[in-house]
């Protein structure tokens, strides 16, 4: 896995653990050394207001999404082994998702 890939994977939530797609965020090293993986939430609800470490997926066809989708700055860490690789963020949405990560976090 690399940053910018698209997963789904289990995402716990406070009554239910759901399946959904998420942006990958950490690094190779990273998972070399790891058995988890870091992980951006992606979702089909637009955020209302869109805030500034939201943003649209533009491509969202060609990256192995099945609708219209944003990414949302909720980070998560999840097993490896629990996530599949189902696409790859084109490379202006990917910029856009590091955009929302240095508005909420610093530098990326």
């Amino acid at each position: 896995m690399r940053p910018g890939d698209v997963v789904v994977g289990a995402f716990p939530g406070a009554q239910v653990t759901k399946t959904r797609p998420a942006v990958v965020l950490s690094t190779e090293d990273y998972h070399r050394h790891r058995p988890d993986v870091v992980v951006g939430l992606i979702t089909t609800q637009a955020p209302r207001p869109l805030a500034p470490t939201d943003c649209a997926l533009r491509d969202w066809r060609q990256e192995g999404l099945h609708s219209a989708s944003f990414f949302r700055l909720f980070p998560v860490t999840l097993s490896q082994s629990e996530v599949r690789l189902i696409g790859r963020l084109s490379d202006s949405d990917w910029e856009s998702v590091r955009l929302c990560l240095r508005i909420g976090f610093g530098s990326w």
